[in-house]
C-alpha cells in the first residue's frame, strides 16, 4: 500500500473503533457534543472564513463556475446556520434504541425489532463545506463514525471545520476517530475509500455526475446514491397564474445552485400564449437564460432553442428549459424519461389532475402547488440531511437521523429449542 492507502486503513481501523462507543453512547453525551461543536465553530468563525476566502481565491484561478464559488462560499450568516444546524440535531428525538415492532410468537418467544446505528459512513462530496458539519453531527447523533472526504476545492475550508468539531466532540468524551476528514487532494483517495469494505459499512456520494459515474464504477462498498436534481414544475390547463408565477420564479430564481432548484418549466398549451410571455419576462428581468422547445420560441420570439440535451440537463444555474405540452400526460411522460427522480411539482385547481400527477411521476418528492427549493431535511423536520437519496432502496428523499440507521431483532426466550 502506498501511504495515502496507509492513512486511510489507519482511519478506518480508528473509525470502527469509535463506532463500537457510539453505537452504545448515551443521548446526553452526544448531544452535549453537538452543543459544544456548535458552539466552537462559532467561536471559530474567525479562523474559517479565512481558509474559505484562501479556497474561493483558488477556485476563481481554477475558473470555477459561478455555481461552484456560490455553493463554497461561506459567511458569519453560513457559519450561523450550521451551528444552530447542530443545535437542531441535537433536539431532535434519538433514533438509536427506538422500537420498531415487536410481537409474540405462539412458542413464546417475545421478538422485537429496533433501530440500530449503520456503523462507518463514508461521505464523499463536492465543493459545500456545511455539509462537513451537517454529515458530522448526523452520524455523531445517529451513532455512526464518519470519514469525511470533501472536494478538494474546499480542503481549506474543510480542515478547520473538521479539526474544530471533532476537537469539541473530543472533549465531551467522544472518541477522537468518531469523526475524521481525509486530507488529501488526492483523487486516488476517494477511489481508496470506495474500496474499504472492511471499514466502511455505507457509502454516500453527494455531487456532480462526473462523482456519481465514478462511484458507480468503482465502489465495491455498499452505497447510498444522492441525486442530482433535473427537477420539473408543470403548469396546468388549470393552474393559477398568480400561484404558478410565484412557484416558477422561486423554484428557478431563488437558490439555482442546489439540486432542488427547478431546470425544465413544462405548460400546458391551453395556458401557454397567456401564460408564458409573463413568466418568461420575469425570469429573465433576474437573469435566468430561456431555452424553449420551437412552439415556447413561437409563443415568446428570442428565447434561444433548446437541445435534446437541455431536457436532461440539471444547470445549477440561472439557466431553464421550457417546453410547451399537450395535455398532463404528455407532462408526465416527460417528467418520467428526462428526470432524475428528486423534486417535481404541478401547480393545478384540478384535484384529479394533482392525484394522477402525484401517483404517476416517479420522484422521491413530489409537490402540489408549491415549489421543488422545499425539498430540504432541515424543512421536511429531520434537520440537516446527508444528501437527498434518489435511489429506491433503503432510504429516498432527505436523508435524516432514521435514514442513518439500521436494525437489529431482539429475542427474548425461556428456554425454547427447535
Amino acid at each position: 500500500m502506498n501511504s495515502i492507502q496507509e492513512i486511510l486503513v489507519a482511519q478506518g481501523i480508528k473509525a470502527k473503533q469509535a463506532s463500537r462507543f457510539l453505537a452504545t453512547a448515551s443521548t446526553n453525551i452526544k448531544n452535549e457534543a453537538l452543543h459544544a461543536m456548535a458552539d466552537r465553530l462559532e467561536a471559530g468563525q474567525a479562523e474559517i472564513l479565512a481558509a474559505n476566502a484562501i479556497d474561493l481565491e483558488l477556485g476563481k484561478k481554477q475558473g470555477l463556475t459561478v455555481a461552484l464559488l456560490e455553493r463554497l462560499t461561506l459567511n458569519e450568516g453560513r457559519i450561523h446556520d450550521m451551528a444552530q444546524g447542530l443545535r437542531d440535531i441535537a433536539a431532535l428525538p434519538d433514533p438509536v434504541g427506538e422500537l420498531i415492532d415487536a410481537s409474540r410468537r405462539p412458542n413464546g418467544l417475545d421478538i422485537s425489532r429496533i433501530r440500530t446505528p449503520i456503523g462507518v459512513i463514508g461521505i464523499i462530496y463536492e465543493s459545500r463545506p456545511n455539509v462537513t458539519a451537517d454529515a458530522a453531527a448526523l452520524c455523531l447523533k445517529s451513532g455512526n463514525a464518519i470519514l469525511l472526504r470533501g472536494g478538494e476545492e474546499a480542503l481549506n475550508s474543510n480542515r478547520v471545520i473538521a479539526r474544530i468539531i471533532s476537537a469539541a466532540a473530543c472533549q465531551c468524551g467522544i472518541p477522537e476517530g468518531a469523526i475524521q476528514l481525509v486530507d488529501s487532494e488526492d483523487r486516488a483517495a476517494a477511489v481508496f475509500m470506495m474500496k474499504m469494505h472492511e471499514y466502511l459499512d455505507v457509502l454516500i456520494p453527494r455531487g456532480g455526475k462526473v462523482l456519481k459515474q465514478v462511484v458507480l464504477e468503482n465502489a465495491i462498498v455498499p452505497i447510498i446514491m444522492t441525486g442530482m436534481g433535473n427537477c420539473h414544475v408543470y403548469m396546468d390547463e388549470y393552474a393559477d397564474y398568480t400561484k404558478a408565477s410565484k412557484i416558477v420564479f422561486n423554484a428557478k430564481v431563488q437558490r439555482p445552485s442546489v439540486c432542488n432548484a427547478a431546470e425544465t418549466l413544462l405548460v400546458h398549451e391551453a395556458v401557454a400564449v397567456e401564460y408564458l410571455p409573463g413568466i418568461i419576462h420575469e425570469l429573465q428581468a433576474a437573469g435566468v437564460e430561456i431555452r424553449g422547445c420551437s412552439k415556447s420560441q413561437e409563443i415568446v420570439p428570442g428565447i434561444l432553442a433548446a437541445s435534446e440535451e437541455d431536457w436532461a440537463e440539471e444547470y445549477l444555474d440561472l439557466i431553464m428549459a421550457v417546453k410547451v405540452v399537450e395535455n398532463l400526460d404528455e407532462a408526465i411522460d416527460h417528467i418520467n424519461q428526462y428526470g432524475t427522480g428528486h423534486s417535481e411539482a404541478i401547480v393545478s385547481e384540478s384535484y384529479g389532475n394533482v392525484r394522477r400527477f402525484l401517483a404517476e411521476v416517479d420522484a422521491a418528492a413530489v409537490y402540489a402547488n408549491a415549489s421543488t427549493r422545499f425539498t430540504d431535511g432541515g424543512v421536511f423536520g429531520l434537520g440537516a440531511e446527508m444528501g437527498i437519496s434518489t435511489q429506491k432502496l433503503h432510504a429516498r428523499g432527505p436523508m435524516g437521523l432514521k435514514e442513518l440507521t439500521t436494525s437489529k431483532f431482539v429475542i427474548y426466550g425461556d428456554g425454547q429449542v427447535r
